[in-house]
């Protein structure tokens, strides 16, 4: 009977970095591979990817990565594990156009792309695979089951449970998924970031009767309206209702532009011809006009709060514009979103902002989650994607359910879980990983020190102390310089500035006397006697950075 092994490389007690393992037997399968967006504590990384070191060291025994629908939290670290290891990728239609698109940013030319169908049934290293469709807020979204001798792996894939969609790209396809139930399924991955809330999400996901009313008051003026650049569900209701009404739409965002081609290419969603204004012809005196404004995260409000003081490129505020943020605030974005609507109130302008319980994101409520496992039957649940609270929320709906304890199983991210002759046997085993951070472009090692020193420049501040010595008799041959950032202003601590060149030029200069003057052994001398200093004098431990340059004096 198959060894199976299931884990987490991310995406356990955190929101995004997913990834999840299956082994069977000697063959390994990935799902997933996404992007965190980080806290204010990491200061300046971009964002953060799983640690890949376990799949490099195995990589010959890797089958493939199956990537779920076109969403960060679970693409966009593809490049950066393609980049070490070519491994197949299994995708949807949709979702495949912006994998090329990313690894061809990435400067990845070769790769091996499988796009696979939403509910389709093939084999994989001898693995039988089947992928079933779930509704989500990207199209051709779907869960994948691995066929084992221990009963099958089932990955739910993120999902609600919505009778009213009814294209067949968002469909749930529950006929499969009670089939995939009723053959046995020895475990069930089920995401967890809304297993707090009650009830079923929809329709609750739904804005358009929330819309409606606005785009009736707002008459011929403008409607600028800022919704999540992913939420693909939510834009295409907003665009329905600019038909409704017979209003053109200016798409402020070139990515926003190039998803409505990729929709309209596979037939998934067609604009009447000449609705979108293309971007040399928008005016901004142009009425009866919709702004859709795109974005991620915290850059959503930013750009709405850039276009409120008049900064964007595109898009100035006119007195009569209404502003609409379909986009509820999330972790992490609270401050930029409390900026913008300062920012739009001082402009005299009127906002409707949508909270969470007036449009709530396509995942799992309780009830929703219920249906899973309703259908599913498996012998053990395992939550994943979340928070470490909403794995325990889902946890218990599962207890509620009548599951016992030793059937729900808690994973850390690295911990694994271990089956044998359909028995859970041990989760003793753990990877030790280290999250990666993205600093730019380049997976730059920006841990420890750097964040530590940026933290610091943040805090206390800089100084440099430059001075240049001639390079045979060590003298000093032109003035110390002292720049400061962030510590005090020079024209109000003359005193603090002199008395640092002269902390500078002794130190030097005994150094010189005593034959013991070496440039980097000098330098450091200083920065301890200037650091003491500047925290007896002004309470802080800015970063001091003396510079000695060496030249030959002609």
């Amino acid at each position: 009977m198959d060894t199976v092994k299931i884990f987490a490389l991310g995406g356990l007690d955190e929101n995004g970095k997913n990834m999840t393992v299956v082994e069977i037997n000697d063959v390994i399968f990935i799902v997933e591979a996404g992007i965190m967006i980080p806290d204010s504590a990491l200061l300046g990384v971009e964002y953060v990817i799983p640690d890949f070191n376990y799949l490099i060291e195995n990589q010959e025994r890797i089958a493939g990565i199956f990537i779920t629908h076109a969403h960060d939290d679970v693409m966009r670290a593809l490049p950066f594990l393609l980049k070490q290891i070519n491994i197949p990728v299994y995708t949807g239609k949709f979702t495949s156009l912006f994998v090329h698109d990313l690894l061809h940013e990435a400067g990845i030319n070769e790769y091996i792309l499988h796009v696979v169908d939403r509910s389709s049934t093939f084999k994989i290293e001898g693995v039988p695979v089947r992928t079933f469709a779930m509704t989500h807020a990207s199209p051709d979204n779907f869960g994948i089951a691995f066929m084992t001798s221990q009963g099958a792996v089932v990955f739910s894939g993120e999902f609600i449970v919505d009778y009213n969609s009814l294209s067949d790209e968002y469909r749930m396809d529950v006929n499969v998924l009670s089939e995939i139930g009723n053959k046995g399924v020895l475990a069930l991955l089920s995401e967890s970031v809304s297993a707090t809330n009650e009830g079923h999400t929809a329709p609750h996901h739904q804005i358009k009767e929330k819309l409606e009313p606005i785009f009736e008051e707002s008459g011929k003026n403008r409607l600028i309206v800022a919704c999540y650049r992913q939420s693909l569900y939510r834009i295409m209701e907003i665009l329905d209702m600019a038909i409704k009404y017979k209003k053109k739409v200016f798409i402020r965002d070139k990515e926003m532009i190039k998803t409505l081609k990729y929709l309209d290419e596979l037939g998934y969603y067609k604009l009447p011809k000449n609705m979108i204004i293309p971007r040399d012809q928008f005016k901004n005196d142009m009425k009866n006009v919709v702004i859709l404004v795109t974005g991620r995260g915290k850059r959503l409000f930013l750009k709405i709060s850039t276009i409120a003081t008049n900064e964007d490129k595109y898009v100035e505020m006119q007195k009569n514009d209404t502003i609409v943020i379909t986009s509820p605030v999330v972790n992490g974005t609270e401050h930029e979103a409390v900026n913008m609507e300062n920012e739009i109130y001082k402009e005299g302008g009127r906002i409707y902002s949508f909270k969470a319980k007036d449009a709530a994101s396509m995942h799992p409520s309780k009830e929703d989650l219920k249906m899973a496992l309703f259908l599913f039957k498996p012998k053990y649940y395992i939550p994943v994607k979340g928070e470490y609270r909403h794995l325990i929320a889902n946890a218990n709906l599962a207890s509620s359910m009548g599951y016992d304890d030793d059937k729900i199983i808690l994973l850390d991210n690295g911990q694994v879980a271990t089956f044998q002759n359909k028995k859970l046997i041990s989760t003793d085993e753990v990877i030790k990983l280290e999250d990666q951070l993205i600093d730019g472009d380049e997976n730059w090692d920006v841990t420890g020190v750097v964040l530590k020193d940026r933290e610091w420049l943040s805090t206390d501040g800089v100084m440099i102390i430059g001075v240049t010595l001639d390079n045979r008799t060590k003298k000093i041959i032109s003035g110390i310089d002292v720049q400061t950032r962030g510590l005090v202003y020079l024209k109000d601590a003359d005193y603090l500035i002199k008395e640092v060149m002269n902390i500078m030029k002794k130190t030097i200069e005994k150094a010189v006397k005593d034959r013991r003057y070496d440039n980097l052994e000098c330098r450091a001398e200083a920065k301890d006697k200037i650091s003491k200093y500047l925290v007896k004098e002004t309470g802080k431990r800015p970063m001091v950075l003396p510079v000695i340059l060496e030249t030959t004096n002609v």
